[in-house]
């Protein structure tokens, strides 16, 4: 579920809504092939507590596995699927065919640059380049040092779901953040999913029908052909 914004603002009013939605679409695609997964909601963030969405996820699990008992299912920590809060996710530990998922747009100032619904103060951000230093790349690194191992540590597969840098970036900078994060990702036995394919971040111009060519091979040297995706 994407742009549930409903359910950001007043979680409890839509508790209800949100299992029965589930309960649907769970009960329509009990039969489809094991690779169908499903995720329960995109970016839980605002009003949506850990605390709320703890205890949200467990029930939504539970409605999804009285017709799936072990179908694949994504789910994501608080604050946008942040890495930083991961510690923060509880999930139903008998439960082993779960999926935890994060996003990954750091440094916010260089991916997000110029993105109009950032606000005003993407703006000042314009021109900001990452060009692979050091200092750049430990950060990167950190980042998804402590994604893996909370996913060690809890034993639970873990899905790079996005990634990616707004076409305001320069192109160079875009292509050497974007295969040193899908690098990194696949180093530590993440799989990802590129955000996205062909929209203000996409590696594919439905305009000139063809692959943004840097990009693609970005993610095709990091991870090899077949080894991510877009999404």
């Amino acid at each position: 579920m994407h742009h549930y914004d409903g359910m950001m603002e007043e979680p409890d009013r839509h508790r209800e809504r949100f299992l029965a939605l589930w309960r649907q679409i769970a009960e329509h695609y009990q039969d489809y092939p094991t690779l169908l997964a499903f995720e329960l909601l995109n970016e839980p963030h605002g009003k949506l507590t850990a605390q709320k969405w703890n205890r949200l996820l467990a029930e939504a699990v539970g409605v999804v596995r009285r017709s799936n008992p072990s179908r694949e299912i994504v789910i994501g920590p608080v604050g946008w699927n942040s890495i930083n809060e991961l510690a923060s996710l509880k999930l139903p530990e008998p439960d082993r065919h779960l999926i935890v998922t994060v996003h990954y747009y750091n440094p916010f100032q260089f991916t997000h640059q110029g993105a109009a619904w950032v606000g005003q103060q993407s703006q000042q951000w314009l021109g900001t380049k990452w060009t692979g230093t050091r200092a750049e790349q430990q950060a990167v690194v950190r980042d998804l040092d402590t994604a893996i191992a909370w996913a060690v540590r809890h034993r639970r597969p873990l899905y790079l779901g996005e990634f990616g840098a707004y076409s305001k970036a320069d192109l160079e900078s875009r292509a050497r953040w974007t295969q040193f994060v899908a690098g990194e990702a696949m180093r530590r036995k993440i799989g990802f999913g590129y955000w996205e394919f062909c929209s203000s971040f996409g590696a594919y111009d439905p305009q000139g029908g063809q692959w943004v060519q840097p990009l693609k091979e970005a993610l095709l040297k990091a991870g090899g052909t077949g080894s991510g995706g877009s999404r």
